[in-house]
């Protein structure tokens, strides 16, 4: 049976009673950073609420709930993390009283969405990006190597990644200043310096790590689920003429640190679990420290959208699915702390550009224009082949449920020009 709250939405709203993902938000009135929850086009304003939390678990540690970000529930751990669930379930429920009938409690607790600030939901102190969709590794490495020697010799074995730059990851609706570096268009000639030209999205989904790991204990494959609190959507925005002359050998350094824009959204794996699908088959089969025989990948509808100037409104380009991922989350986690690195509550572990196996589901510009040999229309005879500046870049993703979806909500950016400091 289809859980129903008193809050009303339609079978659309991304904010359903079977998600309830987390946020930190603040007023006009009150610019205090606090923990909420969205249900319908509202916002649950946990700080008001938290003496309701008064099960085993979180009657001992419901000041979590007035913190100014996620980091200290995400690191309390599965059982409390349900906990809260369940105890948000049944005060949001249509045949509770305890909100439904307090109208002076409503009013302090609930702010329209519409009057909310969003702003980053944790204070995150290390980023990871992974590069774990095998169609956009396919894609990649045909496009700059051939066909033969698209997938370079270790891509199967491990989940490749690299560090990123946490401090320039932001919230959603935060832009996106278009890069000056050095490239090399002209491979007969010496580099010259200047605003990237090849601009780029990517499509992407991350997790924040709930309870770390001391350091030189790894995290176990089998028990990376309980290390993971949630997902929100992506976009690692890619300066791709800068990349490609900075990054060998050592991979990406300034033509990823520009920015990394994530929604404001945290759906919990607790709302995800019904959507669990089987993972790729892996071949060959990953060493043991890999292995893991229980779902984790989630099938989780995702799209891109550009909203430029001369156009009808947002143009969706790309339509793809998280369930294409090779490398699972748990399997990325376990690799990325079997040496024994520490992991800490709020750190950012993100997929990698998400490409599915057909022209209409690729997750970057770089695979949509096939580096730069064909153009993607935005309709009205605007095309694209990499962003122009005032481009804006709108995430989107949920998950079909029978009746209601669970949604991520939007991940926005919008380009502006560069800044030549050589000028």
């Amino acid at each position: 049976m289809t859980k129903m709250s008193f809050i009303k939405y339609d079978q659309s709203c991304d904010f359903p009673i079977q998600n309830l993902p987390y946020g930190v938000f603040s007023t006009a009135e009150n610019p205090q950073h606090r923990i909420g929850v969205a249900i319908g086009d509202q916002v649950l304003d946990l700080s008001v609420v938290k003496e309701l939390f008064n099960g085993p678990h979180l009657s001992e540690c419901r000041d979590v709930f007035d913190k100014p970000v996620l980091n200290d529930l995400m690191g309390l751990g599965p059982p409390v993390w349900k906990e809260a669930r369940q105890t948000l379930q049944k005060i949001l429920s249509a045949d509770d009283p305890t909100l439904r009938d307090n109208a002076e409690l409503r009013g302090r607790a609930f702010v329209p969405q519409s009057q909310a600030v969003m702003h980053l939901p944790a204070n995150i102190g290390d980023y990871t990006d992974f590069y774990s969709s095998i169609h956009h590794a396919t894609n990649v490495g045909t496009m700059f190597r051939g066909k033969e020697n698209a997938i370079m010799p270790n891509w199967k074995h491990l989940p490749v990644g690299y560090h990123g730059r946490a401090s320039s990851v932001v919230v959603s609706g935060t832009p996106i200043r278009r890069p000056c570096g050095q490239t090399r268009s002209d491979e007969s000639k010496p580099p010259t310096f200047g605003p990237c030209r090849l601009m780029d999205f990517e499509l992407e989904m991350a997790f924040f790590v709930g309870p770390g790991n001391n350091m030189g204990e790894p995290i176990p494959v089998t028990k990376a689920q309980d290390h993971i609190f949630g997902m929100t959507l992506m976009n690692d925005w890619s300066a791709r003429d800068i990349q490609k002359w900075e990054y060998i050998p050592l991979g990406p350094f300034l033509g990823k640190n520009l920015g990394t824009t994530i929604a404001p959204w945290v759906v919990t794996m607790e709302a995800l679990a019904s959507f669990a699908v089987p993972s790729i088959s892996q071949d060959p089969k990953p060493l043991p420290y890999l292995q893991h025989e229980d779902n984790f990948n989630f099938d989780i509808n995702l799209a891109a959208a550009i909203s430029a100037d001369g156009t009808n409104g947002p143009a969706t380009i790309s339509k793809t699915n998280f369930k294409y991922m090779y490398w699972s989350m748990k399997q990325q986690l376990a690799h990325h702390s079997i040496t024994g690195c520490n992991m800490r509550p709020g750190d950012l572990l993100a997929s990698g550009t998400i490409s599915g196996p057909t022209d209409d589901s690729l997750g970057s510009m770089l695979e949509l224009c096939w580096k730069g040999t064909r153009e993607v229309s935005l309709g009205n005879g605007i095309t694209r082949k990499f962003l122009k500046d005032e481009d804006e870049v709108i995430l989107t993703g949920y998950c079909q449920g029978d009746g209601y979806r669970v949604g991520f909500g939007t991940c926005t950016g919008k380009v502006l020009p560069a800044i030549n400091s050589m000028q």
